[in-house]
This record gives C-alpha cells, sequence and structure tokens, in this order.
C-alpha cells in the first residue's frame, strides 16, 4: 500500500510538471508569438473547459461522489477563491504578452513569500524567525532578476507580481477549504464549483475589455485550423492542470505544492528558452538561482521548525 501511495504522488506530480509546462508553453505561443492578443478571453476559456470537464467527471463517470454546497459561508469561500483563482490566472496571462517565460518564472518563484504571509494574515500562523530570513534571497533575487532582464516591461512585471501574490492567496485559502471538517469538499467538487464562477466573472470582462475577440476567435477557427485545434487543447490541458493542482494540495500540502512549483519553474525557463529563443543574461539567471536557492533554504528551515 505504501509503494502503491508513493507511485501514485509520483505519477500525480509527473501529469501536474506536464501539463503546467505545456499549458505555459501553448498560452506564450497564442498570447505572444502567435499574436492571439486575447488573455482575458484565453482564460475564459479554460475557466469553461475546466467547468465541463469536471462536471462530466463526476456526474457522468462518477470519478468522485457529488458534493453538494452546505451553507452560504461556504458558497461565499467558493466564490472568493473563483475570484481570486480567477485574477491569478488572467494576470499571468497578460505579463506572458509582455514577458519571457524565463522572466515569468523568476517573479513566480517568489510565491512561498506571498503563502507566508497570507498563512499568517488568514491562519494567525507564524513561522520560526529562521524560516522568514530565508525569504529575504528569495525577494532579493528577483530583484536582481530584474534589473538584469534584456525583456523587463513594467506593466508585464506589476501584472506578474499581482498574479504571484493571487495565486498564493489562493493556495492559503484552497488548503483551508480542502482540509476544515465542517467545509471539506475533494479537489474535483471544489474545481466544478469554483471555475463557473470564475468564467461568470470573466465573461463580461472580455466582451467589454477585449472588443471583437469573438468575432475574431471565429474567424480565426476558420481561416487557420492549427489555432482551433491549439486552442481547445490548450483548454483541455488546463482542465488537468488545476485538476492536478488540487489533488497535489490534498495529498501534500501548500508548501510543498510551492516547492514543486519552483522546482517545476526551472524546467520550463530551460524548455522555453530552447523553444522560443528569448535572450537571458548572466545577472538574470543569477538573480533567479538565488531565488530558487531561497526556496530550498525555506523549505528546510520550515521542516526543521516542525
Amino acid at each position: 500500500m505504501q509503494v502503491t501511495g508513493r507511485l501514485f504522488t509520483i505519477l500525480l506530480i509527473t501529469s501536474w510538471y506536464s501539463s503546467n509546462i505545456g499549458v505555459l508553453l501553448l498560452n506564450k505561443y497564442l498570447l505572444s508569438n502567435y499574436g492571439y492578443k486575447y488573455p482575458i478571453f484565453l482564460t475564459l476559456c479554460h475557466m469553461l473547459a475546466c467547468s465541463l470537464f469536471s462536471y462530466i467527471a463526476i456526474s457522468w463517470l462518477k470519478v468522485v461522489p457529488m458534493q453538494t454546497i452546505r451553507s452560504k459561508k461556504q458558497f461565499f469561500k467558493i466564490s472568493a477563491l473563483g475570484l481570486i483563482f480567477c485574477f491569478s490566472v488572467v494576470g499571468g496571462n497578460i505579463s506572458l504578452r509582455y514577458l519571457p517565460v524565463s522572466f515569468n518564472q523568476a517573479v513566480g518563484a517568489t510565491t512561498p513569500f506571498f503563502t507566508a504571509i497570507f498563512a499568517y494574515v488568514m491562519t494567525f500562523k507564524r513561522e520560526a524567525w529562521l524560516t522568514y530570513v530565508t525569504l529575504i534571497p528569495v525577494v532579493t533575487g528577483v530583484i536582481i532578476a530584474s534589473g538584469g532582464e534584456p525583456s523587463f516591461h513594467l506593466f508585464g512585471f506589476i501584472m506578474c507580481i499581482a498574479a504571484t501574490a493571487a495565486r498564493a492567496l489562493k493556495t492559503v485559502l484552497q488548503g483551508i477549504l480542502l482540509s476544515s471538517e465542517g467545509e471539506k469538499l475533494n479537489s474535483m467538487n471544489l474545481l466544478m464549483y469554483m471555475a463557473p464562477v470564475a468564467a461568470v466573472l470573466l465573461l463580461p470582462l472580455a466582451l467589454v475589455m477585449e472588443k471583437g475577440v469573438v468575432e475574431m476567435t471565429i474567424a480565426l477557427s476558420r481561416n487557420d485550423k492549427p489555432f482551433l485545434w491549439i486552442l481547445l487543447f490548450n483548454s483541455a490541458l488546463a482542465y488537468f492542470v488545476n485538476l492536478a493542482n488540487f489533488l497535489v494540495t490534498k495529498h501534500t500540502s501548500a508548501l510543498t505544492l510551492q516547492v514543486l512549483g519552483n522546482a517545476k519553474g526551472a524546467v520550463a525557463v530551460v524548455v522555453s528558452i530552447l523553444i522560443f529563443r528569448n535572450p537571458v543574461s548572466v545577472t538574470g539567471m543569477l538573480g533567479y538561482s538565488l531565488t530558487v536557492f531561497g526556496v530550498i533554504l525555506y523549505s528546510e528551515a520550515k521542516k526543521r521548525s516542525k
């Protein structure tokens, strides 16, 4: 049973890595290289796919039992999670229009810093002083990387920071929803309820802020068949990213998810540089390396404080 559990965890993490890197590179390709400049509508497609596949998996395939929302308080928490989730994905996609994947991942590596802050604010969980000290190289590394980034863009950087903070907030809130006995939902049910909330929020935003996006998407789908298949595959992959994300959180912890995410980020950086050939500097890579090193120290400090 223990071996089976380990194999399941390894398979889960491998699937999460593959889908995460895949959707990240496809998002970058569509929004930057291909020239599809509609990050809000792209995120809406992701949320619609998450809603559809979650419902099919639970209602038709009976992968997990259907769970109902028990109270208004629980619905409010799920709606808040959907709002934060929505903002984090949109912000990340907008930043990919202006920043290379390598720098996007460098900024994203600071998620443990924001996770520690939100964990304290929301749960009053105070870490040992050494744990907070290890966050210094995490933040310092991004400052160094920002100064050495050849393709630095201020607006893209601000959106990336905001998306990173929102992602950390979502992770902490998600951990509360998955672990609280009174309001526990399994990962697939949580995604099924959360994604439609995000889709409802995104639809008017896309129509107002990205005028003509529906007509443009239909025209591209008719004139360029590969675009339609890439968009559909990208949307489906977004479902598996979020499903694996929820499952990894449930079977490990929010911190483990963030540490794994930074290791995933390093792989994504190498792959993206090889594919997109974006310029990188020694200063930028040193800054990113310092951030990842800080995350490793943070993880070790967390272990010793327990």
